[in-house]
């Protein structure tokens, strides 16, 4: 007998099916403590925390964005822009603000009234809801149908990798990432310690006095390059049969591999960047896995409770590490990384003072290539003159998207620039969704890697500031733009 039914040649294989079916079944009991137990557990933690409106606001937004990222778990389709921006909502803006306010403990001192934070929590929830409106209007708007798509794979009209650009994009990566570690002295010093290589930069000559635009391009082309290489190739040998075979293609993925563990690796990166290398490489070697997205998703909860407070143990030399010590799994949410709600209150307080800039701090993201010598009154990081007006020594604080539309343009601005991320954000996974696919444009989709690298780095543009944060996104998009074609390419599907 011939094959038939789910397993025929063609068809969706009926093991994924089955285990896309488990996966969604597993996943239920995390989804429902999202919503109720975590939240519930939290509220019970003894602490000097005041159950007022602040209290309230919290609650709600946690167990809006619990029952939200509980949506995007459960959905049919994979929505990886929008998942990984509930992810870092519900615990960055309420599991860690709403453990905080319950112990009456904050990472960062809020310099300013009580009513302050009950506007911040207010404005989060008030920006989540625009970003859900922008997302419902994108999926209102019926998807564009062009005629190429009508010809089937390798069509005209996608874009995708152009074959010689991306081999061109591999030499840059080797070349670009050779000169990063030969001008910080060698491969060692990128499995010592954040701070070791954050003081060898500075001791390189690329930082001038007040201004970090060579440190930035130094780290941007050393590492970015090379991860949109691997990227390229992992999708490539995920989705090519014939690339499999081949093994100079391989070959170059095993040598990439090894180059991004030297320059990429977790010892002497942020925390966060490793972050966007991890689910930019997961989603591009499994970029059809309904079972890899919804494991992600849950599996970054736990993560970010259990595992990241504690994974800047490579921040520091052995000498000066900071100890850790913890009564409980929601310390570290109170005592470490998790500022972005106490930073926007106190954000809130210094434009009471100070007033809106009016676009100048976005102005100073944007045109984060210019330096300081030449343009004089170039903005520092939001999070940096916070806290400099706070009066405290260290000035690495966050200052997540909220704060930076409404340092600039207000609470008006704020909910506009939300609704447009969620419009863009829910565009973007549409597409992405087709672009994995079996009728897609094929292993060399720009959008199949595009999109995966800009929901890992969701996380730091989130997390702020902006300005830290636009270097190496340029440089990315500046790489793209650089390989991608649009011309058809009938063989594209059989590399």
């Amino acid at each position: 007998m011939g094959p038939q039914g789910p397993g025929a040649p063609g068809g969706p294989p009926e093991r994924p099916i089955a285990w896309s079916m488990l996966s969604r079944a597993l996943s239920v009991p995390l989804i429902l403590g999202l919503v109720c137990f975590l939240p519930a557990v939290i509220a019970a933690q003894p602490g000097n925390g005041v159950r007022d409106t602040a209290y309230w606001l919290q609650l709600v937004l946690t167990c809006y964005a619990g029952a939200r990222l509980a949506t995007m778990i459960l959905s049919t389709r994979r929505r990886l822009l929008q998942g990984v921006f509930w992810m870092f909502v519900y615990i960055a803006m309420g599991v860690a603000p709403f453990a905080q306010v319950v112990i009456g403990q904050t990472p960062t001192p809020m310099v300013g009234p009580r009513q302050d934070l009950v506007t911040a929590i207010a404005m989060v929830l008030v920006g989540c809801a625009a970003y859900d409106l922008g997302a419902l209007l994108a999926s209102r708007r019926p998807p564009r149908r062009r005629a190429a798509s009508a010809r089937g794979p390798g069509g005209g009209g996608s874009a995708v990798a152009h074959p010689l650009r991306l081999r061109l994009l591999v030499l840059l990566a080797f070349t670009a990432s050779a000169f990063y570690v030969l001008k910080l002295g060698g491969p060692a010093v990128f499995f010592a310690s954040r701070q070791e290589i954050n003081e060898t930069v500075a001791a390189s000559g690329v930082v001038t006095e007040g201004s970090n635009v060579g440190s930035a391009f130094l780290k941007g082309f050393g590492q970015v390059p090379a991860l949109l290489a691997l990227l390229f190739y992992t999708r490539r040998l995920a989705t090519s049969y014939r690339a499999r075979r081949r093994p100079s293609t391989v070959l170059v993925w095993v040598a990439l591999a090894g180059l991004n563990l030297l320059v990429n690796n977790p010892v002497s990166n942020a925390r966060y960047w490793f972050l966007t290398v991890v689910v930019a490489f997961v989603f591009a070697a499994f970029p059809s896995s309904a079972a890899v997205y919804r494991t992600v998703l849950t599996a970054g909860v736990v993560g970010a409770l259990v595992v990241f407070p504690y994974a800047d143990r490579f921040r520091y030399e052995e000498g000066s590490q900071r100890s850790v010590q913890s009564a409980s799994v929601f310390d570290p949410l109170v005592t470490k990384d998790y500022d972005q709600m106490v930073m926007f209150a106190n954000t809130i307080s210094w434009v009471d003072t100070r007033g809106h800039t009016y676009g100048r701090q976005l102005a100073g993201s944007g045109l984060f290539f210019v330096p300081r010598a030449v343009w004089s009154g170039k903005p520092e990081d939001t999070g940096v003159r916070v806290g400099q007006w706070m009066g405290l020594r260290m000035t690495n604080l966050s200052a997540p998207l909220w704060t930076e539309f409404w340092v600039d343009l207000g609470a008006t601005g704020m909910v506009g620039g939300m609704a447009l991320i969620g419009y863009a954000s829910a565009r973007t996974d549409r597409r992405y969704a087709l672009a994995v696919t079996r009728a897609g444009p094929g292993p060399g989709s720009v959008l199949a890697i595009a999109a995966p690298l800009i929901a890992g780095y969701t996380f730091i543009l989130l997390r702020g500031p902006l300005l830290q944060a636009a270097g190496k996104l340029a440089i990315a998009a500046l790489c793209l733009v650089a390989i991608v074609t649009f011309r058809e390419r009938r063989a594209g599907r059989r590399r």
